[in-house]
Parts: C-alpha cells; structure tokens; sequence
C-alpha cells in the first residue's frame, strides 16, 4: 500500500456565480472529502487559504487511488506523487553504500 501527496485544483469554470450554489457545491464536495477520510483512504486534507485549490495525503494502492479521486471529476483535477517515508528513503541511501 502506497501513500501520495495529491495536489487538487477546482475547474474554476465549473464555480457557480451565485453564492449559495458555490456554497452547496464546495458542502458536497467536503461531505465526500468526510466520507474518504473516515474510510481511510484521505489521512490529510487542506486548502489553500484563499484559493480553490490545496492538497490532499492518501493512503491505498493505485488502484484504490485511482478509484477514489475519479469520483471528483469532472470538476476537480488532480496531480498525483509518490510519496517514500523516511525508512525507505534510508534503504535507497542504504542501497548506495552497499
């Protein structure tokens, strides 16, 4: 099972102009954001302080991954990394010695 830093972006020309459609948008998003964190698969969450956009920990195989962020679409997009943990950056520094 992998972890990733997930950094999401808001389709700006998806926002509604009017203020309580965006508020209704942005509640349903953040009730799925609730759901994959109490699932499991979200073990982080922020947004950018003014912007609409910000980042995201998962944990879970690709896969899963995969399966979890595409319910977002069309209106949120996605750049996914790899991300390694501090053992196993040593066990590549590791493998450089011998």
């Amino acid at each position: 099972m992998g972890k990733y830093l997930v950094l999401w972006e808001i389709d700006q020309s998806r926002v509604p102009v009017d203020a309580r459609e965006r508020g209704a948008g942005w509640g349903a998003l953040m009730e799925m954001v609730k759901q994959d964190i109490k699932a499991g698969l979200t073990k982080d969450f922020g947004v950018f302080v003014g912007e609409i956009n910000g980042y995201a920990v998962w944990e879970g195989t690709e896969v899963e991954v995969g399966s979890g962020l595409v319910k977002y679409s069309p209106f949120v997009s996605f750049k996914v990394y790899p991300i390694s943990s501090v053992s196993q950056v040593g066990e590549i520094i590791k493998s450089l010695t011998g």
